[in-house]
Order: structure tokens, then C-alpha cells, then sequence
């Protein structure tokens, strides 16, 4: 139970005193953006949220599928930047941006420009079967935008409609590299018993295999990727799985400074059960490739440190395995560095790095090894959207001229000061402020706390997403600027003070 006694001391009073942190909103001037000028001042609640509006197109939809998903009815056309308007008319301070997947917020000026010219419009209305009648300008997309922002030693990069798709491809990937250098080409000889085999889904043609995974990872909800995900029952209930090994993921303690002891023997104790998985599995399915996050996103925004990341690397160059790095949620500049990958300094890149969200377009970036050479091995109709990659390329452009991955890390850094200021405002209830860049989180304790700020948050106009048992994850777009970050602190203070009370 919250205590009904609410601190005398309020963010906003500290914030207005200049305590709370050291810069305040006015020095954030030379991160101001073209957007700017078209976005609101202030969140603006008109009705009870989720409103009437939302309320009854929830049930209009309800009679044709399950609605029971639907946080908000949106109007998109009037929302801009940081702020969603809904079909209520209230306007939102959206901290969680489509579930993390919009680089600019809402109607960006420069997107909507790209939109209007010749060739966005050319690839909408005539969306091509990429992989086998690729638009002539494909090559020239692809060094305009994704090989400008490759991880360093990922020279090969292939794309996807969504972050499912993109996971069980690169996962189908490492197990054609696995069998090419088990046999040393790429196919068996015709004739191999492997491709009648494989038509029945048996050996030798459909090997006993096996992809590592992390408790509480995220990685889809396609077969092979939602046999790497385990965050919610809900999402696996029902559903045939692959038997493949699970290794613990580090739960860290905050603050770190705290438990610099304990933290490492946490780390060191999923490191060996990480490798001894992969030795156990070597007579029943051998692991062919471990998947991981960065930073476990839909698990409850749990972090590792680059010690973690750099041994566990090591360890699968030891055991000749490969390493799927999963930044569908952290790519695009979001940490502070463009790949979240990129703070772990580890000596070589991943072999496979997989985005899509903030990058606008699905797909994956693989090293020289990893690469296949017959067709039709990693193939869908779409393969992607060439529109996205028109829009990634005035994204990236915008993203450098307005300097937003130094904003991200900057912001970020002001955000987790504020939310450490909560901590000390509401001890025993806020804790564990942590994050990289904008991409953060804390932690709201207490039996059902936290789904009571959140919505409390929401009555205030401030929209944020929630994961695990007890996080609030902000997801905002690369425009969130320290003046954001104040105004979603004070509001959270708020929520939290609100819910005391009740």
C-alpha cells in the first residue's frame, strides 16, 4: 500500500527553483527544430481519457475483431511532433511514439515534402515485388540510406516489412551459415537425401538446430522469433514452439553505484550458464546462433553492462556461433549512438544486426560470412517498402543537419536526472531510474502502482508505455528535448502524488 502522506516538496517546485537539475529549460535553445514552430506548447485534456469518442469507435470496431488492444483512436492529421491528438480532440504529450517507431513524431515537415515528390509517389502507387523487379533507383536507395548507417564491419544488409519478419530471417540466415561451413558449400549436391527430407520436415534436410535465447527477451511473434520471446505468457499461450535452450539475462540492481559487487557476479553467473547451454545442447540440437537486445525492452527495460555484452561476444566466437544483435527497438540514434550496440565497445561487430521501428523499414545487416548466394533462400513478395526507404533518406538527413543523435544523448541524460529526482521525492515507490539516451525507464513499486500512475499520467496528457511488472518505459522520438523531459517528469510527479492520495 502507498502511503496517503505526499511528500511537501514537488518536482515542479524543485524544477522552477532550479534544483533539480543542473541546466535548465532555457540553455536547450540550440536544440530546437524545424518542427518547432507547428507543435503545441503544452499537453491539452479536454475529456476523461481514453474519451467518449474513442469509447464508441472501441465498440464499433469490437463487432468486426478484437478491440480489446486499442489504447486511443488517434487523429493523426492534426497531431505534430511530440504531440498525438486523439479522436477526442485531447492533445497528448506522446512519450511512447506508435510503440517506438516514429524517428520525427508526427507530420515532420521534411516527411511530408518527401511524400509530394515524384519518386515517393512512384513507389506508393506502384509498390514493387523488390526482390525479383526492383525499382531502378534500389541500388542507389540502399547506399543512400542504410550502408550510410551500417555497423562498423556489416557490409551486407537485406530488408523486411516489420521487426518479426526481420528476427526469423536473420535467424533462418545463421542456420544456412551453420550447415555451409558444417559442409563447406552452401547446398548439398542434388540428389543429397536432405531435400526429400526436408520436404517432411525431418533430418538430414531439416536439421536438428537450435537458436539461444534470453529470459524475458522480446524478439516476435513469428514462429522462430516468438520461440526466442519470453516476456508475457500472452503472447506464446497456444502456440507450438521449437525446444531451444534459454539462458538467463542479468538482473541488475540499482543504483548501480550501490552494487558494483553483486551486479558482477550476476553478470558472471548468466555468462557461464549462457556457455554451458550451448555445451549441453551440442549432442540434442546444437546452438547455431544466440539473439539478444540490447537492452530487454518488453521484458521490463532490463540492462547489461559492455563487460556482459563483450564476453558474451567472446564467448560465441569460442564456441563458433553466431551473434544476432536485435535493435528493432534501439536503432536510430535513440541511445545517444546510432546502435545501442555501439556503447558495448565490444572488438567485433555482431554478425547479424536487426532493425526496424525508428528506421522506418524492417530488414537486417549481416557480415561477408553470413551472406547466402542462391535465390529465393530469404524471399517474400514485398520484401520491404521502397516508400520507407525515401522517407529513411530525408530522416537521416534531418537526424545529421539537426544534430538529434547528440540531442538524444543529451536529453537522455537530463531525463534520468529528473527521474532520480523522483526517487528522492518518493522513495519506496520510485526507483531504478535507468536508461541510454531517450530510451529509458523507471520503475513504479507497489501492487498495482504503477498501472495506477500510468493512468493517472494519461488523465494528465502525457502518454508512456508500460512493460514487465512494475517499469514505465518512455519511447520518445528523436525531436524530445529537455524541455519535454521536464514537463513529463513534473507530470509523472503528479500522477504519483494523485495516486498517494487516493
Amino acid at each position: 500500500m502507498l502511503s496517503k502522506m505526499s511528500c511537501g516538496v514537488k518536482f515542479g517546485d524543485v524544477l522552477r527553483r532550479g534544483k533539480a537539475i543542473s541546466q535548465s529549460a532555457t540553455k536547450h535553445s540550440r536544440f530546437q527544430h524545424a518542427s518547432a514552430a507547428v507543435e503545441p506548447n503544452a499537453p491539452s485534456v479536454k475529456t476523461e481519457v481514453p474519451g467518449p469518442n474513442t469509447k464508441n469507435l472501441i465498440q464499433e470496431t469490437s463487432k468486426i475483431q478484437s478491440a480489446q488492444a486499442v489504447a486511443l483512436f488517434c487523429d493523426f492529421e492534426k497531431s505534430q511532433g511530440n504531440y498525438l491528438v486523439d479522436a477526442d480532440e485531447n492533445v497528448l504529450l506522446d512519450c511512447f511514439q506508435q510503440i517506438s517507431s516514429l524517428p520525427l513524431g508526427y507530420n515532420h515537415p521534411d516527411l511530408l515534402e518527401t511524400c509530394n515528390t515524384a519518386a515517393a509517389q512512384s513507389a506508393m502507387i506502384n509498390r514493387p515485388a523488390m526482390a525479383m523487379f526492383p525499382n531502378r533507383d534500389f541500388p542507389a536507395l540502399i547506399d543512400k540510406t542504410l550502408l550510410k548507417v551500417a555497423p562498423r564491419g556489416l557490409g551486407q544488409v537485406i530488408t523486411m516489412a516489420c521487426g518479426s519478419c526481420s528476427n526469423e530471417n536473420a535467424i533462418k540466415s545463421v542456420f544456412f551459415w551453420y550447415m555451409k561451413k558444417k559442409r563447406g558449400v552452401e547446398l548439398p549436391p542434388l540428389g543429397d537425401p536432405a531435400y526429400e527430407s526436408c520436404m517432411r520436415n525431418q533430418p538430414p534436410g531439416a536439421p536438428k538446430l537450435s537458436i539461444l535465447s534470453f529470459e524475458g527477451a522480446f524478439h516476435g511473434r513469428t514462429l522462430g522469433a516468438l520461440s526466442t520471446t519470453h516476456s508475457k505468457p500472452i503472447h506464446k499461450i497456444d502456440v507450438p514452439s521449437f525446444d531451444w535452450p534459454i539462458a538467463p539475462f542479468p538482473r541488475l540492481k540499482y543504483p548501480l553505484e550501490e552494487f558494483e559487487r553483486e551486479n558482477a557476479a550476476e553478470e558472471a553467473r548468466c555468462l557461464e550458464v549462457a556457455e554451458d547451454l550451448v555445451e549441453q545442447w551440442k549432442t540434442k540440437a546444437p546452438v547455431a546462433g544466440l539473439i539478444i537486445e540490447p537492452v530487454q525492452a518488453e521484458g521490463g527495460d532490463f540492462h547489461a553492462s559492455g563487460d556482459y555484452f563483450r564476453k558474451l561476444k567472446k564467448m560465441t566466437e569460442r564456441q563458433g556461433i553466431a551473434f544476432i544483435c536485435d535493435e528493432v527497438q534501439t536503432g536510430m540514434a535513440v541511445t545517444g549512438r546510432w546502435w545501442a550496440h555501439e556503447h558495448f565497445k565490444m572488438e567485433k561487430s555482431p554478425d547479424v544486426v536487426t532493425f526496424a521501428k525508428k528506421m522506418l523499414t524492417g530488414g537486417y545487416y549481416f557480415s561477408d560470412e553470413i551472406r547466402w548466394d542462391i535465390g529465393y533462400r530469404v524471399f517474400n513478395t514485398w520484401m520491404g517498402d521502397p516508400v520507407k526507404l525515401h522517407l529513411l533518406e530525408k530522416t537521416l538527413k534531418v537526424v545529421n543537419r539537426d544534430n538529434l543523435v547528440e540531442q538524444a544523448g543529451k536529453t537522455g541524460k537530463h531525463l534520468i536526472g529528473g527521474l532520480k529526482q523522483l526517487e528522492k521525492l518518493h522513495p519506496g515507490v520510485a526507483n531504478g531510474s535507468r536508461g541510454l539516451g531517450t530510451f529509458s525507464a523507471i520503475d513504479i513499486l507497489g501492487e498495482g502502482i504503477r498501472d495506477k500512475v500510468h493512468k493517472q499520467l494519461l488523465q494528465k496528457g502525457v502518454l508512456v508505455g508500460v512493460c514487465g511488472a512494475d517499469t514505465m518505459r518512455f519511447r520518445p522520438c528523436l525531436l524530445f528535448t529537455p524541455t519535454h523531459a521536464d514537463m513529463l517528469v513534473d507530470k509523472l510527479d503528479q500522477a504519483i502524488r494523485d495516486v498517494k492520495k487516493s
